[in-house]
């Protein structure tokens, strides 16, 4: 079932996801992930997106940003889980990497991210 995909837009939305989510990094993008702590009515997830200037500049992060946006659209509203908080986090090989394998990166990290954790 397809979901819809909001925005995280405010800094401790972003910290929130950062100090309680989970993590994975893949060659094309870093993502985080945690529970939304409100529940909409309707079965959605939130997209943010960060690319520091480790990145690149201005332009080069720009570049890199739609292009995980794009990704995510492609991706999330059937891979992506409801009720969770994503942030997708530009590296330094986004800007260039080939769409086909940011896309591939991004469903190995959402199943990497909602694979059940091991208990010891």
């Amino acid at each position: 079932m397809a979901i819809a995909v909001g925005r995280l837009r405010a800094r401790p939305e972003y910290l929130r996801v950062a100090a309680g989510g989970r993590k994975w990094a893949a060659p094309g993008l870093v993502l985080q992930a945690r529970r939304s702590p409100e529940m909409s009515p309707t079965p959605s997830c939130r997209l943010g997106l960060t690319a520091s200037r480790k990145v690149g500049g201005a332009v080069v992060r720009n570049r890199a940003r739609r292009r995980l946006r794009e990704a995510a659209r492609a991706v999330l509203p059937e891979a992506g889980q409801a009720g969770f908080d994503y942030v997708l986090i530009a590296r330094d090989a986004t800007p260039a990497r080939p769409f086909a394998l940011l896309v591939g990166d991004l469903r190995a990290a959402l199943a990497a991210v909602h694979r059940p954790r091991h208990s010891a």
